[in-house]
């Protein structure tokens, strides 16, 4: 009878126990809030405060109607650069011991002081696939104010914040706020797309940069005004943040009307066909061959096109 008690009390100290505790919880926890806010929705008060704040913010007058093509591609190119660098960036912080390193020396254009940098093969894949992402993100920057796209996730009125309340208050009771994302976002995307674009990516790119190795040595002035250790707590926080957005957004992507939404991302139109959703069921197909193709021969192939790989 000893060794069943003591597998059980293995299981019950293991990361599992804990997940699988983390389900009712959660359900218990969803439910609660769902219960609460219809019973603030039904308060008198609230539905004069929606009536006032419907869950939207007027845009100005210029602000474009609709999606670019351009943006669809940039959208599709961001999901499968982050699906990459969450995959990587995840196996850095917790492989011990990597199956193996990457390492260039100073021959290229940014030449490092000391010996050759020398990075796991995990990190190396990090940080090429952020080096795309950023690119591509100082492309989308450049087109969102070219085009006067940054009009539809830029805050430009005060009543954004009562706005974004009353869409809270509609999710959270499962009566969605009405979509017409085509021409006006509700206050609560308008600010959350904000934070991704504004505050969360150059947060990630700061830190990021901050904690390269080939790049650490030359932030040794400015180690006392943004020491490495601080770069790590904010860089991680940052990755989870990304990754519970992504979870929301998909959800309510399609919740909210999911063959109107995704032809919105990519088939730029505004209906409820079906080419939409098949463009995106192409992109899953193709980030899923990508996954599986990330393996470790393949990685290091690619890796041995820019410096030596080994252990």
């Amino acid at each position: 009878m000893a060794q069943p008690t003591s597998r059980l009390a293995a299981f019950r100290q293991s990361r599992w126990f804990a997940l699988v505790w983390i389900v009712p919880v959660t359900i218990v926890v969803l439910a609660l809030i769902v219960l609460a806010a219809r019973g603030v929705r039904a308060l008198p008060a609230m539905q004069s405060f929606m009536k006032d704040f419907p869950g939207a913010s007027p845009l100005p007058t210029s602000t474009p109607v609709g999606f670019p093509a351009w943006l669809a591609w940039q959208h599709g190119l961001n999901v499968f650069f982050i699906m990459f660098i969450v995959r990587s960036g995840w196996l850095v912080r917790t492989t011990k011991r990597p199956d193996a390193y990457w390492t260039r020396n100073n021959k290229g254009l940014i030449r490092t002081p000391g010996s050759p940098v020398r990075i796991s093969l995990n990190l190396w894949t990090h940080i090429s696939f952020d080096t795309l992402w950023v690119l591509n993100g100082v492309a989308f920057y450049v087109l969102i104010f070219a085009t006067g796209q940054w009009l539809r996730i830029v805050p430009t009125r005060w009543d954004i914040f009562p706005n974004a309340i009353s869409a809270v208050i509609q999710y959270a009771s499962l009566t969605w706020p009405v979509e017409n994302g085509w021409v006006n976002y509700n206050a609560l995307q308008v600010l959350s797309y904000f934070v991704v674009v504004f505050v969360a990516a150059p947060l990630a790119l700061i830190t990021g940069i901050r904690m390269s190795p080939g790049l650490a040595a030359r932030f040794i002035p400015l180690a006392k005004v943004f020491p490495l250790p601080v770069a790590r707590k904010i860089h991680f926080p940052v990755m989870v943040f990304f990754v519970a957005f992504i979870i929301v957004h998909v959800t309510l992507v399609l919740a909210t009307g999911a063959l109107n939404n995704l032809n919105h991302m990519y088939a730029v139109s505004n209906d409820n066909g079906w080419a939409g959703f098949w463009i995106f069921a192409a992109s899953v197909i193709v980030m899923i061959a990508g996954w599986l193709a990330a393996g470790p021969v393949v990685l290091r192939s690619i890796a041995g096109l820019s410096g030596k790989v080994g252990r």
